[in-house]
């Protein structure tokens, strides 16, 4: 187990190196001048020239690059050209609306998935099968943001039970924050839990004609003791794979979710960012959410090896 653990810790450097090479690659190595992008093509030669020295966009690009990795390491993510602060700050303000958005979405995907796929799984082609089916369809087809707009007019301002958007921080209590963050956690959930459900129910579905099932059903185990017991752990080794995959969702469809709610979240910080062509914050931000995702992947790959003994063995 401790060599999968540190394989995998190998990985996940050598992943986060290689994804801010790109990064690095794509906004300040590829054809086009960072400074005329940010300042505009009518900004004076004078002008692009200061914002070129103070970006370091003088210096070649390895030494950039080395100086931008090492600032990460320091905690030195820059100072952003809009705001005119450091990004670790603006980073820091917006992730505590962000996490726990996604955790909360994660939370209520996860929830809603595995039990309306185990049901579905084990009444097949019954009411409650067919049931869950259309919801699946249904949550795959319609994307967030509609969801979330179909929220805000209907719970928000026809039902009055929810605030139509903004964050009152978390100064204001528990209760408020969690009040103003569940219909985009719900809006961000509903389609990634219809992936899940489905996922989960053919998952069941396969465990379900294993043999080993069929031999504790005829030694005389009832049928809830079977799922429970069999069933149910055994399905949850593929399904705790997409369950990983599907983290870059959470995280990237935050960014769509808080700008329907208007939320301060990271995802509207990188939109605002985008809009204003802040190349330092869109840089650090994009390497967050891919740590992030990363980082998540690892924790998932070693709970999977946790789920499944047989991982423990391979190199």
């Amino acid at each position: 187990m401790l060599r999968l653990v540190i394989s995998r810790f190998v990985s996940l450097a050598v992943t986060l190196l290689a994804v801010s090479l790109a990064i690095f690659l794509i906004l300040e190595v590829l054809p086009g001048d960072p400074a005329a992008i940010m300042l505009g093509t009518a900004a004076r030669e004078d002008t692009l020239a200061a914002l070129r020295q103070e970006l370091g966009l003088d210096q070649p690009a390895l030494v950039r690059y080395l100086h931008w990795i090492g600032g990460i390491l320091r905690g030195d993510l820059g100072t952003s050209i809009t705001y005119k602060m450091p990004v670790s700050t603006l980073v820091g303000e917006r992730m505590v609306v962000t996490l726990p958005l996604s955790l909360l979405a994660i939370l209520i995907s996860t929830m809603l998935a595995l039990p309306l796929g185990v049901a579905a799984a084990a009444r097949r082609d019954g009411p409650v099968d067919r049931a869950v089916l259309v919801f699946s369809q249904l949550g795959v087809a319609v994307p967030n943001f509609w969801i979330g707009l179909l929220f805000i007019l209907f719970f928000a301002t026809r039902l009055g039970w929810f605030p139509a958007g903004g964050f009152p921080g978390w100064n204001a209590g528990i209760g408020p924050a969690l009040q103003a963050l569940l219909l985009p956690a719900v809006a961000l959930a509903l389609p990634q839990a219809a992936v899940l459900t489905r996922v989960t129910r053919s998952a069941t579905l396969e465990v379900i004609g294993a043999d080993f099932v069929r031999t504790a059903r005829a030694k005389g185990v009832n049928k809830g003791a079977t799922l429970r017991r069999h069933v149910v752990p055994n399905a949850l080794i593929p399904v705790t794979t997409i369950l990983g995959l599907q983290l870059s969702f959470f995280f990237g469809g935050a960014i769509l979710v808080e700008n329907v709610f208007n939320l301060p979240g990271l995802g509207r910080l990188a939109y605002q960012a985008l809009n204003q062509r802040d190349l330092v914050v869109i840089k650090d931000i994009v390497l967050i959410f891919s740590g992030l995702v990363i980082v998540v992947n690892f924790v998932v790959d070693i709970g999977y090896a946790i789920l499944d003994p047989r991982l423990r063995s391979r190199p």
